[in-house]
């Protein structure tokens, strides 16, 4: 039913194992490990542009709760008022609540990809989707320090024995890649959470998140990973320090161009007023030219300066 997803997870997979397996031993641990390793790394690149939008959007939404706050309280029992006006914000700002959750969605279909996928490698198994039986034979007989790819440390001794290993190296592989797993993530929510506004983090619904990304979704790799495939505990750890590292490359592009826009002069209309002092004659002569009632050229009789007055010619 979701061979869509099955299908490309283990042709990656099998790619980045070929890739390694030329380098390496075919059916060495750690070309397997590379290989779910680079899958993980496949992924998230093919998702770094969603994560930039998610980041924005989650950063405008951020900007304007105070205006969400607004429309909650005097919508809030008008539902589909506050819907709509809800829409109109977020067409207004340029942002979508939904689009943050892209990165998220689309990891939790891959993670259980893998996990069908590495179930599928099962000793004399003839094939696994893209997997032949001699890929099959591969993944099976490799092992990782000692630990077994495709098992857990929660399965029965039987089954590990036919996978040639036991439980006791299974978890002197397997706890610490759980603890590692679980304080990567700690630390990734840390990072994220520290860039909330103070006005978003005082929120009720916003502090009981941070609480469970910070110390309940940790807590989830040392329960759940006794459970867990050691292929898909490596997973969970290479998609941390991936998820951390381009946060740390996403938050300082965005911090420099936050800062290199408040650092731009402001641009201000205004009406252009010519300020050159007005040209004062050089001469006499230039003054004379501006007398009223003289013509340039033309001598001008002045002998009636001197009649006497009542006299006349």
């Amino acid at each position: 039913m979701l061979d869509f997803i099955y299908y490309p997870v283990s042709a990656i997979l099998w790619f980045w194992h070929k890739v390694f397996g030329f380098v390496l031993d075919p059916a060495s641990g750690y070309a397997w490990a590379l290989a779910v390793i680079f899958l993980v790394f496949t992924l998230r690149a093919l998702l770094f542009k969603p994560f930039v939008h998610q980041v924005r959007s989650m950063k405008k939404m951020q900007e304007f709760a105070p205006q969400i706050r607004e429309l909650q309280a005097k919508y809030g029992d008008d539902r589909q008022k506050l819907a709509v006006e809800m829409q109109k914000l977020q067409a207004e700002q340029g942002f979508n609540p939904l689009s943050g959750c892209l990165p998220v969605l689309v990891q939790v279909p891959v993670f259980f990809g893998l996990f069908h996928v590495l179930n599928g490698f099962k000793p004399g198994a003839p094939s696994n989707y893209i997997f032949d039986a001699d890929d099959v034979a591969s993944f099976v007989a490799a092992d990782f320090f000692g630990a077994k790819l495709s098992n857990s440390i929660s399965q029965a001794p039987d089954v590990l024995a036919a996978f040639g290993t036991d439980r006791f190296e299974m978890m002197l592989v397997g706890v610490p890649l759980m603890i590692a797993a679980a304080i990567a993530t700690h630390f990734t929510a840390r990072h994220s959470v520290q860039r909330q506004t103070a006005d978003a983090a005082a929120q009720p619904q916003a502090a009981v998140m941070n609480r469970m990304t910070l110390w309940i979704f940790p807590t989830f790799a040392l329960i759940g990973g006794p459970f867990l495939p050691l292929a898909i505990l490596i997973y969970w750890l290479a998609n941390n320090f991936w998820t951390l590292a381009q946060q740390r490359v996403v938050y300082s592009r965005i911090d420099r161009e936050e800062a290199a826009q408040a650092s731009a002069p402001a641009v201000v209309e205004s009406t252009a007023v010519d300020t050159t002092p007005a040209q004062e004659p050089d001469s006499a002569a230039d003054a004379a030219k501006d007398q009223p009632g003289e013509i340039p050229g033309v001598i001008e009789d002045r002998s009636r300066d001197t009649d006497k007055p009542g006299e006349s010619r």
